[in-house]
C-alpha cells in the first residue's frame, strides 16, 4: 500500500515533464494492479489549484475519474491526525502540506510515499517515484 502525493496527479493534469511515467502509474492504480491511498487533503488541494487556474473542465474530469480507480482509496484525515501533523512539521521541518500527507502515511502504515517531493527523503517512510513502483510490480 502506498500514499500518492498531490504532485503525481498534477504532473499529468498540468502536462509536466514526467507526465507519461505518472500516467502509467495511474493506469496501474485504475486497473487495481497497485493499491494506494490519496488523502482528501490532496483532492481539495487539486480543487483549489485547478479553480485558480480556471480549469474547471479538467477538475470535473479528475473528480469523476477518481471513482474508476480500482486500486485507489480516498483517506480522510481526522482532526487528531492534523494536530499530529503540526508536531511532525515542527519535528521534521516539513511544511503543513507535507506533514499532513506524512501523518496520513504513518496512520495507514504505507510502504512508501509516491512523490517527486524530496522533502520526504530521509523519513521513516521512504519516498519512491512512480518509476520505482512500476519497475518493481
Amino acid at each position: 500500500m502506498y500514499l500518492i502525493d498531490t504532485n503525481i496527479f498534477l504532473e499529468v493534469m498540468l502536462s509536466r515533464e514526467r507526465k507519461e511515467e505518472c500516467k502509467r502509474l495511474l493506469k496501474a492504480l485504475r486497473d487495481g494492479k497497485i493499491r494506494s491511498i490519496v488523502t482528501d487533503f490532496t483532492i481539495h488541494s487539486i480543487i483549489v489549484l485547478l479553480d485558480r487556474l480556471k480549469r474547471l473542465k479538467e477538475l470535473r474530469t479528475f473528480l469523476l475519474s477518481l471513482t474508476a480507480y480500482k486500486g485507489l482509496y480516498i483517506y480522510t484525515t481526522s482532526i487528531a491526525e492534523e494536530v499530529k501533523a503540526i508536531e511532525i512539521a515542527e519535528e521534521k521541518g516539513l511544511d503543513m502540506d507535507d506533514a499532513i500527507q506524512y501523518s496520513a502515511a504513518l496512520s495507514v502504515k504505507v510502504d512508501a510515499i509516491i512523490s517527486f517531493d524530496k522533502d520526504f527523503n530521509g523519513l521513516e517512510i521512504p519516498r519512491k517515484e512512480p518509476k520505482d513502483i512500476l519497475d518493481s510490480s
